[in-house]
């Protein structure tokens, strides 16, 4: 299978500005008011602008205002996580990601990964339509729980989303509520992380719609994404989990691990929109920690030209 594929192309946006100049005439000769005095000089656009107060300042100052106002704050921004990139033994400083959308992309589901007669159901994807150099990262299962990938994360500002089995974090679930304190969304990986083409209906039911329950139960919010264990389903799970409020079914395009990546597609390499999969583990398993996995990842990312952006932002 195989998606053909744009190049991304950076858009520049330029916003013109034009200050209207206030002329203001005095009334009779100019020399002296009605009363005999000298009249008041009239207040500056800058000076009405200013007895206005902030909300006003802000309205006029139009689209200029609000671009650089996001600049700056991008600047400021990125200044922190140069430092932290430093101290986290990254050569590069991670690129910020572009504004979202203001439209979400229509998702569908990839050639190739279709159901027979699942128009309606969920999309399953590896790759958001965007023509933007952004990449997604997203963390399955949860069975390490490391503090330093929390701390690392925070101030390298780098956005994820975690796909939650119940079976590996039932020992654990503060952890992830930090995570979900620090922006993360969390979402559906199954209670048990089973091959769920060979379960029945109601057992796939039992393992997807349980675990929203759970997962809203104990973090607030029903989650709208699913990833199936090892990517495997059939139209009985995409019609599960669309029976309890699953909304889209991202895959991926390529896996990180501490000490290389594997890639789907053919080229090997990254393209607008990837998702990019990991897992959480640690030595145990691994030939390193999740930190060295993150190194790895934007160590990828960033020499490529990419940033890493938030999925829930275009799904």
């Amino acid at each position: 299978m195989q998606l053909v594929r744009q190049k991304g192309k950076v858009r520049a946006y330029r916003v013109g500005v034009g200050l209207a100049a206030l002329v203001v005439a005095a009334t009779g000769s100019g020399c002296a008011g009605g009363d005999g005095q000298a009249p008041r000089p009239a207040p500056s656009a800058a000076g009405r602008q200013a007895e206005r107060g902030p909300a006003a300042q802000k309205q006029a100052a139009g689209p200029s205002g609000a671009l650089s106002a996001y600049a700056g704050k991008v600047r400021r921004a990125q200044a922190k996580r140069a430092a932290a990139a430093k101290k986290w033994g990254l050569e590069q400083t991670p690129l910020a990601a572009p504004p979202p959308p203001a439209v979400k992309p229509r998702i569908t589901t990839r050639k190739g990964f279709e159901v027979e007669g699942g128009d309606e159901l969920p999309p399953v994807f590896t790759t958001v339509p965007t023509k933007e150099k952004i990449v997604f990262l997203t963390i399955d299962d949860g069975a390490e729980k490391d503090p330093e990938l929390l701390r690392m994360m925070s101030e390298l500002q780098i956005p994820y989303s975690a796909f939650l089995s119940d079976y590996v974090i039932d020992d654990d679930y503060d952890y992830f509520e930090k995570m979900r304190d620090r922006g993360v969304a969390l979402h559906n990986h199954t209670l048990n992380h089973p091959y769920l083409p060979g379960l029945s209906y109601s057992a796939q039911k039992r393992e997807i719609c349980s675990q929203q329950d759970r997962l809203q139960k104990r973090y607030g919010t029903r989650p709208r994404l699913f990833r199936p264990p090892y990517g495997s389903y059939n139209k009985d799970t995409l019609r599960v989990a669309k029976s309890c409020g699953i909304e889209a079914v991202p895959l991926w395009a390529s896996e990180a691990f501490p000490d290389r990546m594997e890639w789907r597609e053919w080229d090997r390499d990254l393209h607008p929109g990837d998702i990019v999969l990991t897992h959480f583990r640690g030595r145990g398993e691994w030939k390193g920690t999740m930190p060295d996995m993150i190194r790895r990842v934007m160590r990828t990312v960033t020499a490529k030209g990419y940033a890493v952006a938030k999925l829930e932002d275009y799904v």
